[in-house]
């Protein structure tokens, strides 16, 4: 496993792309934005995407109310 930060926490995924620690994490569907080392990386390029170690992930969902 490779050491990865994800919405600023530390932890260790085996995942090789963006798109396999998205379905590792447990996130479902597409409602959500992702941004790699802060560039934002559209869904159709995630499971494009490599990820290396130290590689600083975020997963952002829609707030839901007003």
């Amino acid at each position: 496993a490779m050491k990865r930060i994800v919405n600023g926490q530390a932890l260790e995924a085996k995942a090789p792309t963006l798109a396999e620690l998205l379905t590792e994490l447990g996130y479902e569907g597409g409602w959500y934005a992702t941004a790699l080392n802060s560039a934002f990386v559209p869904a159709p390029e995630r499971a494009a995407t490599q990820l290396s170690e130290g590689d600083r992930v975020e997963i952002l969902t829609p707030r839901q109310g007003g």
